[in-house]
């Protein structure tokens, strides 16, 4: 997996995992809701772990598609 990657997100989900792949863009399920940033800080963290390297959102904080490197 290399770093960036484009994502849609949908929060608030029965647990955080990547649900497709399609034309590049991640589809992820996100188990937090989508307030008080819970929803991107658990993506960070779903992401740090799976890549084993820091992550953070480059851009799309307010929206469901993101960018993260």
């Amino acid at each position: 997996m290399q770093l960036p990657i484009e994502l849609k997100v949908n929060a608030n989900k029965k647990k955080t995992e990547i649900t497709k792949i399609e034309n590049n863009i991640y589809h992820v399920n996100v188990k937090a809701r989508a307030e008080n940033n819970k929803a991107n800080l658990e993506l960070i963290k779903f992401f740090s772990k799976l890549t084993g390297k820091q992550v953070r959102i480059l851009s799309g904080l307010k929206s469901k598609k993101k960018l993260i490197g």
